[in-house]
């Protein structure tokens, strides 16, 4: 079962996911200013194992990180959690807000409908 991530770790993870495998110093290094001591890094990454989303392999004293949770399941966790909890699981309100709210223009919105047919013929 997938476990929803704090925004530290979603960063951790964004970057994992990019870079396949890492130390703890390459994860920094990628991360934007003001960066993080390394410390507080390695600490989102022990629980980001403990939660099941990153194993690491030991070469000697290093251990370089790598994710076990695909970057497309978390994406399809999180869309699920953001649909149900403020969308009502309907994609016709997703869309309404789209285009009310984030003004979405006549064109986006016709290409996400020939997205989605699409798609829909794909998956046919």
């Amino acid at each position: 079962m997938i476990k929803e991530l704090t925004k530290a770790e979603e960063q951790v993870m964004l970057i994992l996911w990019e870079m396949g495998e890492a130390l703890v110093k390459d994860i920094i290094q990628n991360m934007t200013d003001p960066k993080p001591a390394y410390n507080t890094v390695s600490t989102v990454i022990r629980v980001l194992e403990s939660k099941g989303f990153v194993d690491h392999k030991a070469i000697g004293n290093t251990h370089i990180y790598f994710p076990i949770i695909k970057e497309t399941d978390y994406k399809h966790f999180a869309l699920g959690k953001v649909m149900n909890n403020y969308f009502e699981n309907s994609y016709e309100t997703l869309v309404s807000f789209l285009v009310n709210e984030k003004s979405m223009s006549a064109k986006e919105l016709n290409d996400l409908i020939k997205l989605a047919e699409k798609l829909k013929k794909d998956q046919s």
